[in-house]
């Protein structure tokens, strides 16, 4: 009697174990519908070119996204090798859209060159969108 009364109990914390692990593991139905870099804070001109003294500006559009939704772009120049330096980064945890990063150099101008914008959904790396200062 105490073995089955044992095996019941060790099957129900089993079961309560595998319930919050599902849980748990559930994901996010949000998605990145669109990314697009543009040449103005309303996200309305599409580009992939800027002048060294513009501000780099990339309108992110989300799709069933939950207020907990975590997006992030992160901004890189690229040498002529190949190798990317990041200069920005900033993140946003909300369901709007669209999603208006920006990038701006107080310095002086961007030198001219190749850049990217790498976006984030969730953590995940999801779009990666190259530019040029020209």
């Amino acid at each position: 009697m105490n073995n089955k009364r044992n095996l019941l109990i060790g099957f129900v914390i089993s079961l309560l174990m595998l319930a919050s692990l599902a849980c748990e593991a559930s994901a996010s139905t949000a998605t990145i519908s669109s990314a697009t870099l543009t040449s103005d804070s309303a996200g309305a001109t599409a580009t992939t070119s800027y002048a060294p003294d513009a501000t780099f500006y990339c309108a992110v559009a989300l799709a069933n996204a939950p207020d907990t939704t975590k997006v992030k772009a992160v901004w890189y120049a690229v040498d002529d090798a190949g190798t990317a330096t990041k200069f920005a980064e900033k993140e946003i945890v909300g369901s709007g859209t669209p999603i208006i990063f920006n990038a701006s150099n107080t310095a002086g101008p961007w030198p001219v060159g190749k850049y990217r914008v790498e976006v984030y959904l969730n953590d995940k790396l999801d779009k990666t969108l190259d530019f040029a200062v020209q």
